[in-house]
């Protein structure tokens, strides 16, 4: 049993020394971010404009042309949630907000439609090796991402799925420090909902 142990730890050893200084980059500023996210800390935002150009680097040389092409709509995404994180805090709005029954059928029927185009795209006019679970995962990213800078309460369960799928995916794509790195953001992601989920809850009941 300990000879296997120390197989697969060396194992391991061999395949972080091969990972490459972007990946280490955005997997290092990407824990930072979600974490601050989790905690409604504004300042996940200029964190993760580090991460996603890291990780646009890494997913182009991965061609995962989907998330890649999803970095830059993070990218944009981030600067439009800092000011909307800075504008709601100076606003003293609710800085959490719950989606209704109604909302979900139309979260699903998105992430959904969104889902096959962009699997349709990826299979047809790029080399990707996995469109399928790529135009998923970004879909469904895509739709979470929209959700956080909003600040809804729900995005958090969004980015629990979509953090599972994609520890198998980075696995199959020798990306194993991200691969580890989204197993502990799905830990991250459920005690931000949690937190978030208090938070609302604390504010309706004024």
């Amino acid at each position: 049993m300990q000879i296997l142990l120390s197989s697969f730890m060396q194992l391991v050893a061999d395949q972080f020394k091969h990972t490459t200084w972007p990946e280490w980059i955005g997997v290092i500023t990407g824990f930072i971010c979600i974490y601050l996210a989790a905690k409604e800390n504004v300042w996940n935002w200029p964190i993760s404009i580090i991460s996603v150009i890291a990780y646009a680097w890494v997913f182009f040389d991965a061609t995962m042309y989907g998330d890649m092409a999803l970095q830059f709509y993070f990218l944009f995404t981030a600067f439009y949630g800092w000011y909307y994180w800075i504008k709601k805090k100076t606003d003293h709005g609710k800085p959490v907000v719950s989606l209704k029954s109604r909302d979900w059928l139309l979260i699903v029927v998105a992430v959904s439609v969104l889902s096959v185009l962009l699997s349709l795209f990826l299979d047809h006019f790029t080399d990707s090796d996995v469109p399928y679970a790529d135009g998923f995962c970004t879909a469904l990213s895509f739709v979470a991402q929209i959700l956080l800078t909003r600040k809804v309460l729900q995005n958090w369960i969004l980015w629990i799925i979509v953090d599972i799928c994609y520890v198998p995916l980075y696995i199959y794509k020798h990306l194993n420090l991200s691969a580890v790195f989204y197993a502990f953001l799905v830990i991250i992601a459920f005690m931000g909902y949690l937190d978030w989920r208090k938070t609302y809850r604390e504010q309706t009941a004024h």
